[in-house]
């Protein structure tokens, strides 16, 4: 009876697996690449971009009082253990503010495994922050009481229920739950790593994040430019179209900081249970007086950075199942000579690939990048660091900045190498600067040598000594090492598979409400055999193969049937626990 039974399964997954074969096409893996260099150009039926969302928005008004808390988050400790932060209180904004006292409101977390039984209870840190500008017409800023409690000896793998604020006043927020990951090894990962950039808050930000949260992630890869507050159109509480105009004595432009706890609601349906990874970008500087920067950045999220052995909130690393991720920060030092570079080494140099086979960096402006805007603009980054994530292995990056979207082949130093990264920019989240459409192989869309300045760090731009733009700043057609390129909003999601295979989906907002789309799609394969330190190849092939090979053919028709069948199971237990939770 039993052997009846497996002969049953057996025979259903066959059929559905033919009716995949014939449904749908193998989806590319890289095994297959380099690829021709491809380009979807700009819908001209789409909108470029959207208008910020206001403040009295349901999504960004304050809908709690007092002292309960709002703006829920969940970072990633350690595999055993999370960050939750929340803000408690009113935030103030005027010519002259007070800030809170922190130590009114205490931090605190309870939790367990069952809905309403909270076996457990950690407490935690509280900081208050300002961001002020003594200059006529401008308004200073003092934040909530900001809330950071790690709990830990949490178990990989499972959900655990939570509330969190002040028993003792009491002002406890409504229960929350969140599912931890698991432990690093060769067969455990993430169940979907959501990767977006470039966000803001614009009708085309919801958009994104609705998209986002349909395709149900365990984490969120954030890859910097978060609120775009520096960019908000009311300044002072007024509509300000030309800063410098109206307020023509004020050294530093105003930013406005209730979008950070506008920001902070609109994401707390997400947050409050799925853990958010950040990192900075150039739109989280913020300078005010003092030459301070970065306050609200650093005050608001918590990451792992003194679990990482790292001694600053700009970079850190955390593991994902058998992931390892490495977040940088371009906006600090980051010369082979600094202290970044040196953690980065340590870092690199303690990693067990046997434990975790993956490895993933994320920045947030891009080193390859075939769009006109911030074409080479962080060139002295990569010419300091690239060296070393190479000679590592790293598989992946991750980037924002530019706001489009575009994956490139396999490269390393501007050549083709089927063992460097697969380089990926998703700055295309949805804020208010709207989609870059320019590529600076077309022509006059060139930038110069004087544009694309970083907001930090040196100018390093270079000619190409070599290859098809030999002599030139520009290519004159899209780059060898761009493997496809769209201006559209939307985010995207990577799945691992195993130690070998992971998907990498990239989600169109436009394409939010059809079954089963997408913009591009690709299986990244590692090949740790062929490029270990000690066998990288030393001479790269320079162009894509006009066929692939049989291997790269059958791994990539297996994959494609077979994930979609794990796939299936997954989605009925990702329902299952929706349902029970």
């Amino acid at each position: 009876m039993q052997n009846s039974k497996l002969w049953m399964i057996t025979l259903i997954i066959l059929l559905v697996a033919t009716k995949m074969a014939v449904a749908q096409s193998p989806i590319p893996t890289t095994l297959e690449g380099p690829f021709e260099p491809a380009t979807r150009r700009f819908d001209p039926s789409l909108r470029r971009g959207s208008n910020d969302l206001p403040m009295d928005h349901p999504r960004l008004k304050k809908n709690v009082t007092l002292n309960f808390p709002e703006q829920i988050a969940l970072a990633i400790s350690s595999p055993t253990s999370m960050w939750v932060s929340w803000v408690t209180g009113d935030a103030q904004i005027g010519k002259n503010v007070t800030p809170l006292d922190p130590s009114k409101v205490g931090s605190e977390v309870l939790y367990g495994k069952e809905s309403g039984k909270y076996e457990s209870v950690k407490k935690g840190v509280s900081v208050v922050y300002s961001q002020l500008y003594p200059f006529e017409g401008l308004l200073n800023y003092t934040s909530g009481i900001i809330h950071h409690v790690r709990i830990d000896g949490l178990k990989p793998g499972t959900k655990y229920y939570y509330k969190c604020g002040d028993s003792s006043i009491p002002a406890m927020s409504e229960e929350h739950a969140f599912e931890t990951l698991p432990m690093p090894g060769q067969s455990t990962y993430p169940h979907r790593i959501a990767v977006v950039g470039d966000l803001g808050l614009t009708s085309n930000t919801s958009s994104t994040i609705d998209h986002l949260i349909q395709n149900d992630p365990s984490m969120i890869l954030m890859v910097g430019d978060l609120t775009y507050a520096n960019q908000y159109r009311t300044t002072g509480g007024k509509g300000a179209s030309c800063f410098s105009c109206a307020f023509p004595d004020a050294p530093i432009r105003e930013t406005y900081q209730p979008r950070w706890d506008g920001w902070g609601r609109f994401m707390e349906p997400l947050t409050s249970r799925v853990p958010m990874m950040v990192i900075e970008g150039n739109h989280e500087i913020e300078p005010q007086v003092s030459s301070i920067t970065f306050k609200s950045y650093l005050t608001r999220f918590a990451v792992p950075s003194e679990e990482s052995g790292s001694k600053s909130n700009f970079y850190y690393s955390f593991d994902a199942g058998g992931v390892h991720f490495i977040m940088l920060g371009a906006y600090v030092d980051y010369n082979a000579t600094g202290a970044q570079y040196a953690w980065l080494k340590d870092d690199l140099h303690r990693l067990n690939r046997t434990v975790t086979p993956w490895l993933v960096a994320a920045w947030h402006p891009p080193w390859y990048n075939s769009y006109s805007s911030h074409y080479q603009e962080f060139e002295c980054m990569r010419q300091e660091m690239e060296a070393l994530l190479y000679q590592y292995g790293v598989d992946i990056v991750f980037s924002g900045h530019v706001h489009a979207y575009e994956r490139m082949n396999r490269v390393y130093n501007y050549t083709l190498d089927r063992c460097g990264p697969v380089y990926i920019t998703v700055g295309d989240g949805g804020n208010i600067e709207q989609v870059d459409v320019d590529f600076a192989d077309d022509p006059g869309k060139c930038p110069s040598a004087g544009d694309n300045t970083p907001e930090f760090g040196g100018v390093c731009h270079l000619n190409f000594s070599s290859g098809p733009a030999k002599g030139n700043f520009c290519w004159n057609k899209q780059p060898e090492w761009s493997a496809f390129r769209e201006s559209s909003f939307g985010h995207g999601i990577l799945e691992v598979v195993n130690s070998t295979y992971a998907l990498w989906t990239w989600h169109r907002n436009q394409d939010t409400y059809k079954e089963d789309s997408h913009g591009d799609q690709i299986y990244i394969v590692r090949q740790p055999e062929l490029c270990s330190p000690s066998v990288k190849p030393s001479v790269a092939p320079s162009v894509a193969p006009s066929v692939p090979s049989l291997s790269a053919a059958l791994h990539s028709l297996v994959l494609s049937l077979s994930l979609p069948l794990l796939g299936m199971f997954s989605l009925l237990s990702s329902s299952k626990s929706f349902q029970n939770g």
